[in-house]
């Protein structure tokens, strides 16, 4: 009996020595937040995940862009549905529920601290109908649209956002796929693409999307080229003058 326990005591001694130490993984980083003031003087504060490998945790110089463009434009989303792919923070979408959207549908990678940091940023709103006019929601471009369809009544949705994301070469035939099964079919129907050539070496690869669009069905018009202040990324190389334009386009179906 006496060696029993003392093997039970043993064996509750025993060091694993394939467990990591505690501390031997640095800590994930932490959410951020940026600020984006609006053309009417309000500040938004946007809650970032503090860092994702698809880029969510950065409030993106084409989002920024594309939410004053619709600010100076509110025709566009006034009691319209709209629906924004790789969204991030979800900075467009604020501003168009802000701004009198019938109902706005936030999309991102079906991430859980993605899509639950989009709820946060909507419930900052404080808006008293935010449940009945903008979700958020999982989605991969290219997937069935059915789950974000079935927000709105209609067959389609009246304005599609898709804000920095040609950079992702390899998915732009994803994207159109995605654009083709949720843009509504009529003729003020559109797609708002804003994008900055962060890679001026590839700008021609990012401008590629819109040759596969055309070919796909639909119209393409330059709507907008802003110079910033100043590159997102000081330290990155390439043309400073590319790096630090967004350059908007407006996609129409070919009715």
């Amino acid at each position: 009996m006496s060696t029993q326990q003392d093997d039970s005591g043993s064996d509750s001694e025993t060091i694993d020595l394939f467990a990591d130490p505690p501390d031997y993984y640095p800590p994930s980083p932490t959410p951020t937040t940026e600020t984006h003031q609006l053309t009417s003087g309000r500040t938004l504060s946007l809650r970032l995940v503090g860092h994702n490998p698809l880029w969510g945790h950065h409030l993106w110089n084409a989002g920024r862009l594309i939410s004053t463009y619709i600010e100076k434009n509110t025709s566009l989303i006034m009691n319209k549905t709209v629906l924004e792919l790789g969204a991030g923070a979800g900075l467009p979408s604020l501003v168009c529920v802000l701004l009198g959207a019938k109902k706005v549908v936030v999309t991102d990678y079906p991430d859980p601290d993605l899509v639950s940091n989009l709820r946060m940023n909507i419930e900052s709103l404080e808006l008293p109908d935010s449940e009945e006019r903008i979700a958020a929601e999982g989605f991969c471009w290219g997937a069935d649209a059915r789950p974000l369809l079935s927000h709105i009544s209609g067959p389609g949705f009246d304005i599609l956002i898709l804000a920095d994301l040609l950079f992702n070469h390899s998915e732009h035939s994803k994207l159109i796929a995605t654009i083709q099964t949720t843009l509504a079919k009529t003729s003020d129907a559109k797609a708002l693409v804003f994008f900055t050539p962060y890679r001026p070496w590839l700008y021609e690869k990012d401008m590629a999307f819109f040759d596969l669009v055309k070919e796909a069905g639909f119209t393409v018009e330059k709507i907008l080229e802003e110079k910033l202040e100043k590159v997102m990324f000081e330290k990155d190389p390439g043309d400073e003058e590319l790096r630090r334009t967004v350059f908007g386009y407006e996609v129409r179906r070919a009715i």
